[in-house]
């Protein structure tokens, strides 16, 4: 005895290519944004922005272009997430002199949808970490350098 196959249906393929797609697409709940702006002195910075380790994007800053806001979508199944910051920042010392500092900085990030957050630098460029200038509450800092942006060894 013969059982006839089915013939194919690209509806129905398209239709469970579709619903895979949406399924493994996580939901988003909200979003929030992060400003990252042009210091004193500074020639040139370009930050990376990671949040839940993914980064989420990169700030490229000089001259011309004195400040950059990124606008971070989160998932809906999460309301803190970890940050790091990490990024080059170029200088130039009042005497001419030119350095480029690796900062660093990591925290979490207490249910930030809907908040602005800048970029901020301090102690000569030994801490650059996240805030929110009109609820300190959202960011909680974590002391020292991010293990997350330790540069690549060849």
């Amino acid at each position: 005895m013969q059982i006839p196959l089915r013939s194919f249906r690209p509806d129905r393929a398209l239709l469970a290519a579709v619903l895979c797609t949406i399924l493994a697409t996580p939901a988003l709940a909200g979003s929030f944004e992060v400003e990252d702006g042009y210091g004193e002195g500074e020639v040139s910075e370009v930050s990376r922005l990671y949040v839940d380790e993914q980064l989420v994007t990169t700030f490229h800053l000089d001259h011309d272009h004195t400040t950059q806001t990124a606008h971070i979508e989160t998932p809906v199944s999460r309301v803190n997430h970890s940050y790091a910051l990490c990024g080059e920042i170029t200088i130039r010392r009042p005497a001419g002199k030119i350095e480029i500092h690796q900062v660093s900085g990591e925290g979490v990030l207490h249910e930030p949808d809907g908040h602005h957050l800048v970029a901020l630098g301090a102690r000569n460029f030994t801490e650059f970490y996240l805030a929110d200038p009109d609820d300190p509450n959202v960011v909680e800092r974590h002391p020292g350098r991010s293990s997350l942006c330790a540069a690549p060894t060849s």
